[in-house]
């Protein structure tokens, strides 16, 4: 039976994550701002779980309704069945949000939610006290406009931690939006792909795994698995699935370089825990190395952006050499993350795209400088017929 789902995102992001739901299969979907909701049984959220690459999270929608007042809140709360989804010892801490509702106070709120489930489940377990021993299962309250979302997180730990990136550098990106920026750019395995600023490695690494087919869930476990909604068999069988795609995975060229030698020893070690040391070239050279003469690649990087004091003047040549860069490499496009307001300029070139990210709390444009597409292997120039070549 499918149930109602939310895959949670950062602004600017909800669409990706539609887009990656629809060809995962789940059809049925409605996007809002951070939210994607979809429809799924236990096993389709278990899939979604290991193979969203851009997602923050996904939550099992269990009740949704208006409150204004508190006693509002806790009584729908309380009229939810509670007992038919967490068991007697149920470790249930609670998460929340307000936004634009008149109960604004979110401690309040998650303090609420809490002595309502609590109060439901002892009336159904007739036990006064709850050992809160067993797995656990997140609820998360949302309040928009008085009107009340509560889910259980079927995830645990956020979905960007994959599992390979033990260190970070001095300005890291979050595996799932550097997964973002190398979909947005629709790069494809066939081409080479460059991050010469690659910090701790992790755009290039994301480009290997989607390059190669590997569900970015396959290194980590997820708090759904303990709750019983699935067999054991049911959760090999997926993740066996998942592992033959991987072995099947296509030759890649790909390219994470910095200056910076201590960057270079952490993308190393991550790559090898990813499991996609093969698949990248990682090298030590400043940029201004950077040279590569197959066509119709793709370079995608989040570069320093200059915020810290004395940094600024450094990046501003930063950005010009990569501009300068770029236009003895005619056929390759770019794609760069910053915050920094004078990139075009510096870059030397208006981007053919902006999209509004965020990194973090900082708020940066997706800058997009599109190439040429590499012509069609000439099998699939003969399967199209000449009036549309």
């Amino acid at each position: 039976m499918n149930e109602t789902f939310l895959a949670t995102a950062p602004f600017g992001l909800e669409a990706v994550v539609a887009r990656e739901l629809e060809e995962l299969g789940f059809h049925e979907r409605s996007v809002e701002n951070g939210r994607v909701f979809f429809s799924a049984d236990a096993l389709g959220a278990l899939r979604s779980n290991l193979w969203l690459r851009t997602a923050d999270r996904v939550l099992w929608v269990v009740g949704q309704f208006e409150a204004r007042t508190f006693d509002e809140l806790f009584e729908g709360v309380k009229a939810l069945p509670w007992a038919d989804w967490l068991p007697r010892n149920a470790h249930f801490p609670v998460e929340g949000r307000s936004v634009k509702s008149q109960l604004s106070s979110v401690p309040a709120c998650q303090s609420i939610v809490k002595k309502a489930i609590a109060t439901k489940l002892s009336q159904t377990y007739h036990d006064s006290w709850l050992e809160e021993t067993g797995p656990t299962y997140a609820i998360e309250v949302s309040l928009l406009k008085d009107q009340v979302t509560l889910a259980i997180d079927t995830s645990g730990p956020g979905l960007h931690k994959r599992g390979y990136r033990v260190q970070t550098g001095p300005a890291p990106i979050k595996e799932t939006l550097a997964a973002a920026l190398v979909l947005l750019s629709r790069w494809r395995s066939h081409r080479p792909f460059a991050d010469p600023m690659c910090g701790s490695g992790t755009i290039a690494i994301e480009a290997a795994w989607i390059g190669a087919g590997i569900a970015p869930g396959l290194l980590r476990s997820f708090s759904m698995e303990s709750f019983g909604w699935l067999s054991a068999k049911a959760i090999r069988q997926l993740r066996s699935e998942a592992e033959e795609i991987k072995a099947n995975a296509p030759k890649l060229q790909i390219l994470a370089s910095d200056i910076d030698a201590q960057a270079v020893a952490l993308t190393t070690q991550h790559a090898q825990l990813a499991g996609v040391a093969e698949y990248l070239h990682i090298a030590q050279q400043p940029l201004k190395r950077f040279d590569w003469n197959e066509p119709y690649g793709c370079l995608v990087s989040n570069p320093p952006y200059g915020e810290r004091m004395g940094e600024d003047r450094e990046v501003r040549l930063l950005y010009r050499e990569l501009g300068e860069i770029m236009r003895k490499h005619e056929t390759w496009s770019a794609f760069i993350l910053t915050s920094h307001p004078l990139f075009e300029r510096l870059y030397g070139k208006r981007s053919d795209k902006n999209r509004k990210l965020y990194n973090g709390r900082i708020e940066c444009h997706f800058y997009q400088y599109l190439g040429p597409l590499p012509p069609l292997p000439q099998k699939q120039q003969e399967q199209i017929p000449p009036e549309k070549q």
